[in-house]
């Protein structure tokens, strides 16, 4: 069964390892991941070295097909977020 790392697991980690208090590793989760999401809103691509690549990419509007009524529907143009796995990452998961 895969295990998923949570905000407070994260959070913990930081705790731990930096010897700050809870409550500031907390705060700097929470900080780091509101300037990601802040950048993305503005369109922006946020780079981590040695992580990867969140970019926004706009899907144009187009036909879709409903799985159960077969009817077709209109599917609204919309923003979406993408990540892109640098080298190292990908190195690192396959173990090489």
């Amino acid at each position: 069964m895969t295990k998923t790392l949570t905000r407070a697991e994260l959070s913990e980690i930081i705790y731990s390892e930096v010897g700050i208090s809870k409550t500031e590793s907390a705060e700097i989760v929470d900080q780091f991941f509101e300037e990601i999401i802040l950048d993305l809103v503005d369109g922006k691509s946020v780079k981590l070295t040695s992580f990867g690549t969140f970019l926004v990419k706009h899907k144009g509007e187009r036909i879709g097909r409903n799985p159960k009524t077969k009817e077709e529907a209109v599917i609204e143009s919309r923003r979406v977020t993408v990540f892109r796995a640098s080298k190292e990452l990908k190195r690192r998961v396959n173990n090489e």
